[in-house]
């Protein structure tokens, strides 16, 4: 990456600072710039300014590779570096060369878990899930192309209380008919009912406990209805992953560490991390400016703390892993900080667990995105609902494509638009689900992207590339536009190193904008032979970045449109 030679030309004479060569918001300010002075002026007492002038005069003097065409001084103290159009040429001769560009090895010998989507048992996952599926699975393909080792990892919240009020909530009124029929939903009204009940009947709550202290004591009966309702739920969930084209490596619950979690308790008790406190376990970490934790009740019940310290445990222990990532709400912040606190009093390490949070779905409105009765929306409802809006519009612009096709077609859109509607945005920011801006062919969205690509494809369908002469792209477009593709790989890298997939989602509608551009201004099949091969090797390596790149998100392509 050129950013990276000339940030590398600056710390050869520099050493030791924190030096970062960006690109700048205004294309008159040059290929690139640095603000480097600035802390530089305040290490050597002098004015920003001056000190822009002695990295302008140190870096021109050691410019081995001629990359520099001309260096320039802007106030307060930027420094603003323009290319020669052969280090730019030189570029895209081996981008065009590389068979996997974007692409790394910086993860090699590196081991990687991506914890992601973990619905809850018994329920439809609804909408907050869809988040954290779709952010963990753009993760995992992210760090998969940079060379780690993945294991995408679907923990489900399959044990716990609810599972003694859905099993009290059975026996007192489930029905084995409708349970066939429509298991999911049977099971949520089950589940509504009871909550229901226990607000105005306390014993409610006493009897859910009791019932899940009879399951995790084994009783045959509870264990019966617990393994049915896994059962049915597994299905259903399958049934939104293939819609989604999402798939697991590890699929692993939290009744998985049933077995594990005495023999934690009592290690925890004998290294002096956990004491008794009225009868329950709890851990001070007061000392850390958190709350104490609970791992145990004092009727001997299990947390969700207890549960995840077994899991990474045995993640540990089984796949020596390097780093372990957990998408999941934003709303848990304060459990995984408690949990990764307590992960490394136990000695499992301190910099190798990380929480990637998530913010909320709204609606138009700026509203928690729900029914017109408040109820929650759940994944499959919106993804049938994408792909009858989607179905028409096909229908609408591809009448004369033939009914599968367009079938085709409208599924890829609806869940590319899905996804990228997500993944264009901060994780930590609420997405607005609009349904008009989301299926939109123009603007930042899933569909425009995937148009794009299919223009530059239509365009090598008349031409196939063949052998050019970089030399001949010397055009302020040209060069542009290899500058763009020559960002790729940061943005991919980017993403991971910070685990805001947004970053390449944003490089993606950038390089799509630039792609555009470029074909409308500049004549591909009708210029002169030298220039239409390089113009056709440069279409063809921004379609193949876009391509890459969107597949990575979870975002498939289509040839035609």
């Amino acid at each position: 990456m050129l950013s990276e030679k000339i940030q590398k030309l600056i710390e050869a004479e520099f050493p030791g600072n924190d030096i970062s060569v960006t690109v700048p918001e205004v294309q008159t300010h040059g290929h690139f710039t640095t603000n480097l002075a600035f802390s530089l002026a305040k290490k050597e007492r002098m004015s920003p300014m001056q000190a822009a002038e002695k990295i302008k005069s140190a870096v021109i003097a050691e410019d081995p590779e001629k990359l520099i065409e001309k260096i320039e001084v802007a106030a307060p103290g930027f420094v603003n570096f323009w290319l020669t159009p052969k280090s730019i040429q030189d570029i895209f001769a081996r981008i065009s060369q590389s068979k996997n560009f974007g692409k790394s090895k910086v993860g090699d010998g590196r081991k990687i878990i991506v914890e992601y989507s973990s619905p809850n048992i018994a329920k439809p996952m609804h909408v907050g899930h869809f988040r954290a599926t779709i952010i963990g699975d753009a993760l995992a393909n992210i760090h998969k192309a940079l060379g780690y080792k993945v294991i995408r990892w679907n923990y489900l919240g399959d044990w716990g209380v609810q599972f003694g009020k859905l099993t009290a909530a059975y026996k007192m009124w489930g029905d084995a008919k409708k349970l066939k029929a429509e298991p999911i939903k049977h099971l949520l009204e089950l589940y509504v009912r009871f909550s229901a009940q226990a607000k105005i009947n306390p014993e409610f709550e006493n009897l859910g406990q009791l019932e899940f202290k009879k399951l995790e004591n084994g009783d045959k009966g509870n264990r019966k209805l617990w393994e049915l309702f896994r059962k049915v739920s597994l299905k259903d969930f399958d049934k939104v992953y293939k819609m989604l084209g999402v798939k697991f490596d590890v699929e692993i619950g939290e009744s998985f560490y049933e077995s594990h979690l005495k023999p934690l308790t009592k290690s925890l008790v004998k290294d002096g991390i956990a004491k008794r406190s009225e009868g329950a376990l709890i851990i001070d970490l007061e000392k850390y400016g958190l709350p104490r934790a609970l791992v145990e009740k004092s009727d001997g019940a299990s947390l969700y703390l207890t549960r995840d310290l077994a899991n990474i445990k045995y993640r540990l222990s089984k796949y020596k892993t390097d780093k372990i990532i957990h998408v999941v709400g934003q709303e848990q912040s304060l459990h995984f900080q408690q949990f990764f606190r307590v992960a490394e009093m136990l000695g499992l390490g301190k910099d190798k667990f990380f929480h990637v949070g998530t913010a909320l779905v709204l609606g138009p409105d700026g509203k928690k995105l729900s029914t017109r009765e408040g109820k929650t929306i759940f994944i499959e409802d919106i993804i049938n609902e994408a792909l009858s809006i989607t179905r028409e519009i096909v229908k609408e612009k591809n009448s004369s494509v033939s009914a599968k096709e367009r079938e085709k077609i409208a599924k890829v859109v609806a869940i590319g638009a899905l996804k990228y509607n997500d993944l264009s945005q901060s994780r930590l920011s609420n997405i607005i689900f609009d349904w008009n801006k989301m299926l939109s062919f123009e603007g930042d969205s899933g569909p425009y992207l995937q148009y794009t690509y299919v223009r530059l494809k239509s365009i090598l369908r008349k031409m196939r590339p063949s052998k050019f002469d970089p030399k001949v792209l010397a055009l302020p477009g040209e060069l542009d536009l290899i500058l763009k593709l020559d960002r790729f790989p940061e943005a991919i890298q980017k993403s991971a190193e910070t685990f805001y997939p947004h970053y390449l989602a944003q490089y993606l509608y950038d390089l799509a904008k630039s792609a555009s551009r470029f074909y409308e201004e500049h004549p591909v099949l009708k210029a002169e032979s030298a220039v239409r091969k390089a113009r056709l090797a440069l279409i063809s390596c921004a379609a193949d970045a876009l391509k890459t790149g969107l597949n990575l998100l979870g975002v498939e392509t289509l040839e035609r449109m």
